[in-house]
């Protein structure tokens, strides 16, 4: 096995970790402490890839056009809670379901009316466009880097704001008991706009990061939502740092089982039989491990402490 290969898509699996850490981070949020099924989380991560893209044009900064998008996306999160959300918390899950369905719908649509079908490519400054020598011939883009330093940031960000902050504190409350919190005078329904938006932020500035890579698109939140419902699942509902490890067990797996499987199965089959069999199972590959928790252990890897 190429040493500087395994290294590489160990790099990868960080980023693809981190990422999925942003986006499942909210939705656990909101799912742990709302007890609200958004299946419109991906939409959020779309609209701040499309946004971002929008003001990178505009502003001619990429760095300055997420610094200006994220408190947009917070805004549409806090404006969709206030509207939608807030009218469904007490109805069941599946009323959920499809409620936030419909949001996809709506939201895809605007996107389609704004932007048009067509991604957008988000051009990124001349110093973020180039490699970084590890040693070795390790050749990485520096873009890639940076989205592993700004998910590892916003990962210490948001661990800090929950276990050492006022309104961590009353996050961590509303998520054991938010009768009692509200018992207690405080404003439970301005907590849970709070939640939501900062969910939103992160599912925002996780859409950001992958536009330059991937381009915004319409449809682009659809497939990562399906992942993050993996991740949270694995582990833990509610879990900040069930999210964390989840995250970055299931992008390491996706990852290097996609570039290291068929040679594992060319070890006790032909060749063209492991590639050939190969990307079939990797894409099983994070279901498959989901499925093993929920055997093992219902409520994830690390669940939330409840007292």
């Amino acid at each position: 096995m190429d040493t500087t290969l395994l290294v590489i898509q160990i790099l990868n699996g960080l980023q693809l970790g981190l990422l999925l850490f942003l986006v499942a981070s909210g939705l656990t949020l909101v799912f742990g402490i709302l007890d609200f099924v958004n299946l419109a989380h991906g939409s959020l991560y779309m609209l701040g890839a499309f946004i971002c893209a929008s003001l990178t044009f505009a502003l001619g900064n990429f760095l300055l056009a997420v610094v200006v998008a994220l408190p947009i996306v917070g805004a549409i999160g806090w404006l969709t809670e206030r509207v939608v959300a807030r009218n469904l918390y007490a109805r069941d899950h599946l009323d959920q379901v499809l409620a936030t369905f419909g949001l996809i719908l709506v939201f895809e649509t605007l996107a389609h009316l704004i932007w048009g079908p067509q991604g957008i490519a988000v051009p990124l400054p001349d110093w973020l466009n180039g490699q970084v020598d590890l040693g070795a011939g390790m050749l990485v883009p520096t873009f890639r880097l940076l989205i592993i330093a700004a998910g590892l940031a916003a990962a210490a960000g948001l661990f800090w704001l929950v276990n050492y902050t006022r309104i961590g504190m009353l996050i961590r409350a509303g998520a054991s008991n938010r009768t009692m919190v509200s018992a207690l005078g405080i404003d439970i329904q301005m907590l849970f706009s709070l939640v939501f938006a900062l969910g939103a932020m992160m599912a925002g500035l996780a859409g950001m990061l992958i536009a330059p890579i991937t381009e915004a698109n319409i449809g682009m939140g659809n497939s990562i939502i399906i992942t993050a419902f993996v991740v949270i699942i694995v582990g833990g509902i509610g879990s900040i740092k069930g999210a964390f490890i989840g995250a970055l067990l299931i992008g390491l797996i996706d990852t290097l089982g996609r570039a290291f499987l068929d040679d594992l199965f060319g070890l006790v089959m032909s060749s063209a039989a492991g590639e050939n069999s190969a990307p079939a199972v990797s894409a099983m590959l994070i279901y498959l491990i989901m499925a093993l928790v929920l055997a093992l252990k219902p409520q994830g890897l690390f669940p939330p402490k409840v007292r």
